[in-house]
């Protein structure tokens, strides 16, 4: 948890002082591109503000009401952002990048003076977006080594299976957000350029359409992404597998019936199971072997926090 906190903090420093400078060149120049920008890092903003809502109510203590914790508000929180955050931003970006393209763009081609220096405004642009590359990319490495520290753990083949089996949704965003943005920024700097370049602004209008239609991939694939683990997904199938093996191999287990895990909360696993002992086991016994069997499935995966079993005779 504390992992995934550092990524969120790292990335919304990051984001709000670029949302700022973004605004600041889009006011200067009138640039399509740098208000779909703008979209991008408020919404990239008020993304880490709905994650760390989410880690501090995740944190919250059991209760009556709530037996297993409050670990699936990230997953809740999570939806949010795709829904609220980068689903209207992505769409209002590709819409001001598209009436652009339609109706002309009214980028302002204009000279600063600093410190007795005369140049284009349009120079703005580009400083503010080398400079956001250069934040996303801190972020971004913050998130890859958080990502890369689970994948070792365990023993993901890469981030294409974590993106399948992670539940630390907190991280998978930030990841996915920090390389959208990257990207984002990316594409906003080749449009400008192109734009300054040929002298036709539709470069940079393209560049807000394609911004735009970035954010929104990414809201439906954070939103596909939280379905499944709101709706309450197990743990994968070859976890399974050898978790039912460390059942079977405990003392005094003669058949495992049932064996179900779901996750309720971020890295957090409840496991319940319906198990055949010795019949020869004494009542007064059965208590230790449970307890036994219990303690092998915690130390087999650090995700299962619950564990409840149902002797059969």
């Amino acid at each position: 948890m504390a992992g995934s906190k550092g990524v969120v903090l790292a990335a919304l420093f990051a984001n709000g002082a670029i949302a700022i400078l973004k605004f600041g060149g889009f006011l200067l120049t009138g640039s399509p591109s740098m208000l779909s920008e703008t979209y991008h890092s408020i919404s990239d903003t008020g993304n880490q503000v709905f994650l760390l809502v989410g880690i501090r109510f995740s944190e919250k203590e059991s209760s009556r009401e709530h037996p297993f914790g409050y670990g699936k508000a990230q997953f809740f929180y999570s939806f949010l952002v795709a829904v609220l955050l980068f689903g209207i931003a992505g769409w209002e970006s590709m819409k001001h990048g598209y009436n652009a393209i339609v109706h002309g763009s009214h980028a302002i081609s204009g000279t600063l003076t600093f410190a007795g220096t005369t140049f284009p405004s349009w120079y703005v642009n580009v400083v503010v977006l080398l400079g956001a590359i250069g934040f996303e990319t801190y972020a971004l490495a913050k998130a890859n080594a958080e990502m890369q520290r689970q994948i070792d753990h365990y023993g993901w083949s890469g981030i294409r299976e974590a993106f399948g089996k992670m539940s630390d949704v907190t991280t998978l965003t930030a990841f996915t957000e920090d390389s959208i943005a990257l990207a984002g920024a990316a594409l906003a700097l080749v449009g400008i350029l192109l734009s300054k370049a040929t002298g036709n602004e539709v470069f940079d209008a393209i560049a807000a359409v394609l911004i735009g239609i970035l954010l929104m991939g990414f809201a439906l694939a954070l939103a596909w992404e939280n379905k499944r683990l709101i709706l309450g997904e197990s743990l994968p199938a070859d976890v399974e597998a050898e978790l039912r093996a460390v059942v079977r191999a405990s003392p005094r287990v003669v058949h495992l019936d049932t064996f179900r895990s779901v996750y309720v909360g971020p890295q957090t696993v409840l496991v319940t199971m319906d198990v055949s002992f010795d019949p020869e086991t004494e009542a007064t016994e059965l208590d230790g072997v449970i307890d036994d069997l219990e303690a092998r499935l915690y130390q087999a995966d650090d995700r299962i926090r619950h564990v409840f079993v149902e002797p059969e005779v």
